[in-house]
């Protein structure tokens, strides 16, 4: 396979870092939108202010549900964390 080639096989790709933590439910919804609607440079000016805020809306639903999802694998560790016998681990959980 050549470069060309593996460039469009693969997509376009990027890569995001933190350092000393994980990513937040806003930089993961901020990724996800950026695979799921973007806005092309001419659209109409009406078109764009109507994607904008659907954007932001989606981006809303999705800032919910990863935080929902965040606190309930924390609900899991506690859980775990207890049942291993280790209730001091529950301590150093963002909950």
């Amino acid at each position: 396979m050549q470069t060309d080639e593996v460039g469009s096989f693969l997509g376009n790709i990027s890569v995001h870092t933190t350092s000393g933590r994980g990513a937040s439910s806003e930089e993961l919804a901020e990724r996800a939108l950026a695979r799921i609607l973007s806005v092309g440079a001419n659209v109409d000016p009406v078109l764009r202010e109507q994607a904008e805020a659907y954007k932001e809306s989606i981006r809303q639903v999705l800032v919910f549900y990863l935080d929902e999802a965040m606190r309930s694998r924390n609900v899991s560790l506690v859980s775990k964390f207890q049942q291993a016998g280790h209730p001091e681990l529950v301590g150093i959980l963002d909950i």
